[in-house]
């Protein structure tokens, strides 16, 4: 069985893991998403960033909004953390977006911890 999207999970996660290689751990989120679009720019990849995300409830359109890091590729919901550990509060965070979007993959990364943390969820 293929993994979907092989490629362009290669190309985000290794744009990750320079901006991980360069800066380490021990900045804010907010620092990894500036450099983290530079690499991508870099790297020609396509990208969005912020992404206003509509929730509805039984076909009504909620107040409420989430907001995506970045949707990469127009297909890949990207979050990212500056944590020392992920938890399962990281990846049901992602899988709502999946949901909320009816996006099929997503990459969490973590740059908060020694070593880049990173991991693919497919619904």
């Amino acid at each position: 069985m293929d993994l979907i999207y092989k490629d362009e999970c290669y190309r985000i996660v290794g744009a990750a893991m320079e901006v991980h290689t360069e800066l380490g751990r021990g900045f804010l989120e907010a620092v990894y998403q500036e450099a983290l679009k530079i690499e991508f720019e870099k790297s020609s990849i396509p990208f969005k960033e912020q992404v206003k995300m509509n929730i509805y409830y039984k076909d009504i359109l909620l107040k409420k909004e989430y907001i995506m890091d970045f949707l990469v590729f127009d297909e890949i919901i990207l979050e990212i953390k500056a944590m020392s550990k992920l938890s399962k509060l990281e990846d049901a965070q992602l899988i709502n977006y999946l949901k909320a979007t009816k996006k099929k993959l997503g990459i969490l990364i973590n740059f908060g911890s020694d070593k880049m943390e990173w991991k693919r969820l497919v619904v």
